[in-house]
């Protein structure tokens, strides 16, 4: 049981590790740096979960492929407006990738999450509206955000704000699945 908590431990410092040290460097060097340094410390996050994990989760990739485009415009065309962007865009694609998958009668969330929860399947069509409304609600939450405030208070928004927001969110989801889980004997 140690050894699985102390993966978790990795696991979550390889996640948000990246986006800590978009913040610092950010803070002291300015956004070029910092999203410099958010596109190899992200790069270097990957490579480091292969190594210890021997696997990729789909998530991460997807977050890391982001990161590095996005990234990668702003540093060759030295705009930060790119990186700003970012979350809106990956919001939006998840939000109607899950939408589309609902409405054409699947449902990727279940898809991607069901070796960790059992649902019943009103259960992952309620969590899968909200976690569509979350993403919404991210994407209008960045626009206001990277349109309304400094560089610096969008990073900070980004670094803490958006963490707060999906963690508020996560707090939602807990009692749909606790009512619809589907107990394993």
């Amino acid at each position: 049981m140690e050894e699985v908590n102390k993966k978790e431990g990795y696991r979550s410092i390889l996640e948000m590790g990246p986006l800590l040290l978009f913040f610092g460097v950010n803070y002291f060097y300015g956004i070029m740096a910092g999203t410099t340094v958010l596109v190899i410390s992200t790069l270097f996050s990957l490579a480091l979960s292969w190594y210890w994990f021997k696997n990729i989760p789909m998530m991460a990739a997807a977050g890391c492929i982001a990161v590095v485009f996005f990234g990668g415009l702003t540093i060759f065309f030295d705009d930060d407006f790119f990186i700003k962007i970012k979350p809106t865009i990956v919001s939006i694609i998840i939000a109607g990738v899950l939408a589309s998958g609902k409405i054409l009668g699947r449902n990727p969330l279940a898809a991607i999450m069901k070796s960790a929860v059992s649902l019943t399947p009103e259960g992952w069509n309620k969590l899968t509206w909200l976690w569509v409304v979350m993403f919404i609600i991210m994407a209008i939450a960045n626009e206001i955000a990277w349109r309304s405030l400094t560089t610096d208070q969008w990073v900070s928004f980004k670094a803490f704000g958006i963490p707060v927001l999906s963690l508020g969110f996560g707090l939602l989801s807990l009692p749909i699945m606790q009512k619809h889980q589907i107990k394993k004997d």
